[in-house]
């Protein structure tokens, strides 16, 4: 008997999954399939929080898709160019009649899916890709000049204009499991290699859709009307926290949307739903400009500006001794709990990239290497943002100064102390720029915050012909 085979990528959920909703609907019998590429993690950078909280739902989604009578197929290799010929070997063995996922739009995953479309023709299989991770198809929205939009507030207005009301929520069927075939090459989640465990990411960031949803549901009810005044704080718990689940797949971005609709209505809901919209701005921004996958500014003629390559400052910065006790507070809880605070994302971007004038692919890839929530398309956009070399990017001559930034954000230094524990028995005043009140355990500031914005200004006008 033939099957429909749903492959699953960065979608670890049964609720409004596309995908295996549309394999589901074929009538066949469904099996799903999670190929694991350890060498594609690593060329990708992906942390080891992030392949650890993979696993951890993987494990979880196994289980669900068993009690729906789903049998869930592990394969292993080493990167995305092995899969074509794998997929050359299961598909006659599984007599698969049609192969579902959900359409992924990074320039190497477009690649790999083509590859896989090829195969799939030649054994005549019907291969479809599912809108998921965007609310609107990108190659199918262009501006009034049938151009791609660059500018979010437009790409935005337009999204909101193109939705329904309601987004429908997607369900899953039982069926009976079919019998399979002897395939000695599948495993199960458990013998997938992935990266060392830790326990207190499970106690942190725990996995299962039914985790994700209550995350979600408990943000509507009790923050989402205070989201656009409390974002700003790092001390406050005025975030969602649901970005490693969006991530993973764990839930929708429509689920999320949905959720934000139906709650409640006001400034707060524009403003998150605003930022799922920045989401998937970026997806947007790579399918119709794949050059920024090839380590290029999206502004190609910034390309020029002379960045500093300075591997010890680099490291002061990644490992939060910078000296300026906002940077550092961020970078600990980044390192601590691999996750940062989204306005504390724009902060430390900044300071890498404007008062130490170091290449912000540095520090593009340090996020990724730490992020349990690292999208390649969200990190880059967001560090092109601040280091003034993307779509809709701030101004290279706008420059957060840290002290000022903390003292607005972070007033009482809360988070600073939280993070600092060095810091916790400076006054409200000058645990924001210690100076010469600092603790010998911390380190004095690495750079004057003048003289660095100074030097990124002149190099950047130079960049660009202005002197």
């Amino acid at each position: 008997m033939s099957i429909a085979l749903h492959w699953f990528r960065t979608d670890l959920r049964v609720t409004d999954n596309p995908g295996l909703s549309a394999a589901q609907s074929s009538g066949l019998p469904v099996v799903a399939l999670y190929i694991a590429t350890p060498g594609q993690w690593q060329a990708h950078d992906d942390a080891p929080v992030k392949l650890d909280f993979w696993r951890r739902n993987l494990l979880a989604l196994e289980s669900v898709l068993k009690a729906h009578g789903i049998p869930l197929l592990c394969l292993q290799v080493n990167s995305w160019r092995d899969i074509p010929a794998r997929m050359e070997q299961l598909l006659p063995l599984l007599k698969v009649a049609e192969l579902h996922c959900n359409a992924e739009y990074p320039l190497n995953e477009r690649k790999r899916d083509e590859a896989v479309a090829s195969v799939c023709q030649r054994f005549g299989v019907l291969m479809q890709q599912h809108l998921d991770q965007v609310l609107i198809e990108p190659a199918s929205l262009l501006n009034k000049s049938m151009q791609p939009y660059k500018v979010f507030t437009p790409y935005a207005r337009a999204v909101r204009e193109l939705l329904p009301v309601t987004l429908p929520v997607l369900g899953i069927n039982v069926q009976v499991s079919p019998q399979l075939p002897a395939l000695p090459l599948v495993k199960t989640v458990a013998a997938l290699t992935f990266a060392d465990t830790n326990k207190k990411w499970e106690a942190m960031w725990p996995a299962g859709e039914p985790h994700a949803q209550q995350r979600l549901g408990v943000f509507c009810q009790q923050r989402i009307a205070d989201y656009k005044l409390q974002r700003d704080f790092p001390a406050i718990d005025g975030t969602s926290t649901i970005s490693p689940y969006l991530n993973a797949g764990v839930i929708s971005v429509r689920q999320c949307w949905q959720s934000a609709q139906a709650w409640q209505d006001g400034a707060g809901v524009f403003t998150w739903q605003n930022e799922l919209l920045w989401h998937d701005f970026y997806k947007y921004i790579m399918w119709h400009y794949p050059h920024v996958c090839l380590h290029k500014p999206w502004k190609l003629d910034v390309g020029h500006v002379p960045w500093r390559h300075d591997h010890s400052e680099f490291q002061q910065w990644c490992e939060g001794r910078t000296g300026i006790p906002l940077i550092d507070a961020a970078m600990q809880q980044l390192l601590q709990t691999g996750w940062m605070h989204n306005r504390l994302r724009m902060v430390v971007a900044m300071f890498l990239t404007k008062q130490l004038l170091i290449d912000w692919r540095w520090g593009e890839r340090w996020f990724m290497q730490h992020l349990i929530d690292g999208d390649f398309a969200a990190n880059n956009g967001g560090w092109q943002w601040s280091a003034s070399t993307g779509t809709d990017a701030v101004p290279y001559f706008r420059i957060f100064n840290p002290v000022t930034q903390s003292q607005r954000f972070d007033e009482a230094g809360a988070f600073i102390r939280a993070y600092l524990p060095e810091l916790s028995g400076m006054d409200n005043r000058a645990v924001h720029a210690p100076g010469l009140l600092r603790p010998a355990a911390y380190p004095p500031p690495m750079i004057d915050l003048g003289f660095g914005r100074e030097r990124a200004l002149q190099a950047f006008k130079r960049s660009s012909g202005d002197i």
